[in-house]
């Protein structure tokens, strides 16, 4: 993507990409309490961006963990259950006055990307790290921007197994 969410990818013949059609789609979403208020806002926009891409509710479950660090555990048991076509991870983490902002942010990220990994499952990361809370609520809009991911990806991946067999 480019600035702004803009989609900067020039159409190349026989390029596969997903669509952004969640219809029959089970998502998963794991959640941050910590820094609710922001967080509350960006889900907000999240299940607004699922509603507008033919997702029903009725395909999604959300869970609420206490912090960004508990995200990847939780996004690895909703993994495990092998019920999810794409998860998506939503949190704030803003710097403070010492180092444990640089542990959460980073390894919060590398869990997300390790159950990505592991499980050959989209998880798309909407945890934002921001150095104040003006530079988050600028960024509302990345959970539902995380569920378009999540959409295409897990689109694509249905896509590619189509194609291979």
């Amino acid at each position: 993507m480019g600035r702004g969410g803009q989609d900067m990818a020039v159409a190349v013949p026989g390029q596969r990409r997903g669509r952004l059609d969640g219809a029959g789609l089970r998502i998963g979403i794991v959640a941050s309490r910590y820094n609710e208020a922001i967080g509350t806002r960006m889900l907000e926009r999240v299940a607004a961006q699922l509603e507008r891409l033919g997702v029903k509710s009725s395909d999604v479950v959300q869970v609420a963990v206490p912090g960004a660090l508990e995200i990847p555990v939780a996004l690895k048991w909703l993994a495990q259950s092998g019920r999810y076509d794409a998860l998506v991870a939503v949190g704030l983490v803003i710097r403070g006055e010492t180092y444990h902002f640089d542990i959460v942010a980073n390894e919060s990220a590398r869990g997300v990307m390790d159950i990505a990994l592991e499980y050959g499952l989209p998880v798309a990361n909407a945890i934002l790290t921001t150095e104040n809370e003006a530079q988050a609520e600028a960024r509302l809009d990345k959970g539902a921007e995380a569920v378009r991911v999540a959409v295409e990806m897990a689109r694509l991946r249905a896509d590619l197994e189509e194609l291979a067999r």
